[in-house]
């Protein structure tokens, strides 16, 4: 294969929703470049795409496809996506590591939520954008339509370079207006038959011809001085134009095919190998300390590994984009975040699970390679004369969690690793051993997503697991102040245990002024500060300590035993066994025995004392917030209103946005256990949405009476 220089590579990522043809048009792709004889059908499951055991069982995309196609000496290196919102990662790896976004459009149903998801991702990298619609032979196909709202959704900037003849089920004609030429296909597609545009069609084709040359000429002011003076461009300067307003997003140009007739395929590939930017006329990027690294074949190499696959008999295939410099097969090179040395016995071009070896790979450049030693995801490997680091790729937080078992829990330490070894494919499942919740979590997009885990821990790893509803991380505080001691004494033959704690506990905030006395049952008690330590929890909140104990009635040396045994009952709170928080605890006196008293002796007597002063200080149970993004079609918002209000959920406000309305909500994490599930049923898969942590906030009082006692069932009276 030939060596492509960085100025002779395109890399773009195939995007669109679920259902939209991706897995279809990639067949035609690799068809029409020469690099399969016959295209593949999902159904028999023997495509290029969805190559993974899962992907055939499920008939979906769940991870995405790297492929190249060469066109006209041009190299296009493509990355087809899946479309479901819980692959949203695959996506957005892709998006990073590209430097054009084609989103595909169903013809049947115009932009929808996916359509929207994405395009919010080129957004907020900058991307080029080229909306592609499919399915003109559709039935239910109307072209009028699906442009209005593209417009309606994304403004002016969309500007149409094809409309389709004849639409629907006899589709197999359009009009090329960037050329000016009708393109038709004889029922196999393939290759176009180029005609003039017929008489009836001159006249709106001409008049989309000059919206197309205003557009392109908007992009350059040479282009627009002559746009001005002639209103016309050469074929050569609406390219040029087009390929300016692509790299500063300001159109979108529209194309139409019918992937699965083979049909504008060809046309397409002219226009992306043509006019889509190449790899160095795109924005920079910058390594971890902010430098920026050009796409330079002369500087020394760096590579960005993106995507990791575990592929059967193979292991391990690790796809880079070249950043800096070139590669070659035999290269030793250091990995920068984890200090291992590495060979790179081969290197490849991708189609699919189809690999080519290669011998040199240039900046920009994508490529793959096998059974590295010490290479994951989102590493970056560099030549010794390159100190480059990246971490460019930020991925959305989770949405639905599950805490994970398996059945036989001898598997256990399996399938974690299984499931730490998947994560590399897709950074968006995420694993926790909570400490706190006393149980495995494992977090995603979605129930789609994590049900596409559980097939491949029971299908491919032999492992069978159960979900079930991951704990919620309460938290524990007080409002008021109390106070309480304990005596814990132990005599049993020897040396005995005493220790004899005296306090009073009371809420923290920050800048609250320091404690001079406090009164209860009318009794007041001073406080002379001795020490003070303010410890900050690693579960959030704070803990502040003071000692006030006068006269020698606790030696000093057994302050720590006492700090740690609140410490201790704090971690497994007194009213349900959450972790407790923003507490200030004044000890003021106690007794200790000259034998008996021992720093196990002071921990159980400050834990008992804690937990009794903390019952009579008004103790209230805490909950997570979390601020909730609905993006929901308009015509579902009183739907979706209603149910986040049955959760609890307060309604913030509401905005809208390009073709959807966005629902802001502050919602209890309890109540957004199966959000993600219901969302899609409420509104036939036409939603998504986005969580991040906001606070903890007071638990309503019925809910805390009942966690309180389940707690007290569970635990009986420990204290």
């Amino acid at each position: 294969m030939k060596i492509y220089q960085t100025n002779e590579i395109k890399n773009i990522a195939l995007l669109g929703n679920d259902g939209s043809g991706k897995t279809t048009l990639t067949e035609s792709l690799l068809y029409e470049a020469g690099l399969i004889s016959r295209r593949g059908r999902i159904t028999a499951k023997n495509t290029v795409s969805d190559y993974f055991p899962v992907e055939q069982e499920y008939g979906y995309s769940v991870f995405s496809t790297v492929y190249h196609v060469e066109w006209n000496g041009k190299k296009l290196n493509i990355i087809d996506c899946p479309g479901a919102d819980d692959f949203v990662g695959q996506a957005i790896t892709a998006l990073n590591v590209t430097d054009t976004a084609i989103l595909l459009i169903n013809g049947q149903y115009g932009p929808e939520v996916g359509t929207q998801n994405h395009f919010r991702y080129t957004e907020k990298l900058g991307k080029p954008v080229i909306f592609l619609v499919n399915q003109l032979d559709s039935e239910k196909f109307d072209y009028n339509n699906v442009l209005e709202k593209l417009v309606d959704n994304y403004g002016s900037k969309v500007v149409p370079i094809q409309y389709p003849l004849n639409e629907g089920p006899e589709f197999n004609a359009l009009i090329d207006v960037l050329l000016m030429k009708k393109y038709s296909w004889k029922p196999e597609g393939g290759e176009p038959i180029i005609e003039d545009i017929p008489e009836k069609e001159k006249a709106k084709a001409m008049e989309m011809h000059k919206a197309l040359v205003e557009a392109a000429a908007e992009n350059d002011e040479r282009l627009m001085e002559k746009f001005f003076e002639s209103e016309a461009l050469t074929e050569d300067e609406m390219r040029e134009g087009i390929r300016k307003g692509l790299a500063a997003r300001s159109m979108f140009p529209v194309f139409c095919v019918c992937a699965s007739k083979d049909m504008g395929v060809r046309r397409l590939m002219e226009f992306l190998g043509n006019v889509v930017p190449f790899v160095d006329e795109m924005p920079q990027v910058h390594n971890t300390r902010g430098e920026i690294v050009n796409p330079d074949p002369n500087a020394p190499t760096s590579l960005y590994f993106f995507k990791t696959a575990n592929e059967p008999h193979i292991g391990g295939v690790q796809y880079f984009k070249v950043m800096s410099g070139k590669v070659h097969e035999g290269d030793d090179l250091t990995n920068s975040d984890r200090g291992s040395k590495e060979r790179l016995a081969q290197i490849f071009v991708c189609a699919g699970a189809n690999r080519e070896k290669v011998d040199e790979l240039v900046a920009g450049d994508i490529g793959c390679t096998v059974k590295l030693k010490d290479v994951r995801t989102g590493n970056t490997l560099v030549a010794k004369d390159c100190e480059h680091r990246f971490n460019f790729v930020k991925y959305p937080n989770p949405k639905y969690s599950r805490a994970i078992k398996a059945v036989n829990e001898a598997d256990t330490e399996k399938m974690i690793t299984a499931i730490q070894k998947m994560s590399q494919e897709d950074p968006t499942w995420v694993l926790e051993q909570s400490k706190e919740l006393k149980q495995t979590i494992v977090s995603g997009q979605g129930e789609f997503h994590l049900r596409t885990l559980k097939w491949r821990l029971e299908n491919n790893e032999k492992i069978n697991i159960v979900y079930e509803e991951p704990r919620i991380p309460y938290r524990e505080t007080i409002t008021k102040a109390a106070r309480a001691d304990y005596r814990h004494k132990k005599q049993s033959g020897g040396a005995g245990q005493f220790g004899e704690v005296h306090l009073i506990v009371e809420p923290y905030y920050d800048g609250m002024p320091e404690p001079t006395s406090y009164k209860f049952d009318g009794q007041e008690f001073k406080v002379t500060q001795k020490g003070k330590e303010e410890v900050e929890l690693e579960w959030g909140g704070k803990l502040v300590f003071i000692d006030s104990v006068v006269g020698g009635a606790i030696d000093k040396r057994f302050m720590p035993a006492i700090l740690k045994g609140i410490l201790g009952r704090m971690e497994q709170g007194p009213i349900s066994g959450s972790y407790a928080r923003d507490v200030r605890v004044v000890v003021y006196d106690g007794k200790m025995h000259p034998v008996d008293s021992n720093e196990l002796s002071f921990m159980l007597a400050a834990r008992h004392a804690f937990s009794d002063a903390f019952k009579n200080a008004g103790p209230k149970l805490l909950e997570p917030i979390y601020d909730v993004e609905v993006f929901v079609p308009g015509d579902k918002m009183g739907d979706v209103m209603s149910d986040l209000q049955g959760r609890r959920g307060m309604i913030v406000g509401s905005e809208s946005e390009k073709g959807y309305e966005k629902l802001i909500a502050k919602v209890p994490l309890k109540s957004l256990s199966n959000y993600s599930t219901t969302l899609s049923s409420i509104t036939g898969g036409r939603a998504s949405f986005i969580m991040k942590f906001a606070s903890y906030e007071l638990v309503p009082t019925d809910i805390q009476q009942k966690l309180m006692k389940e707690f007290e069932e569970q635990s009986g009276d420990e204290d």
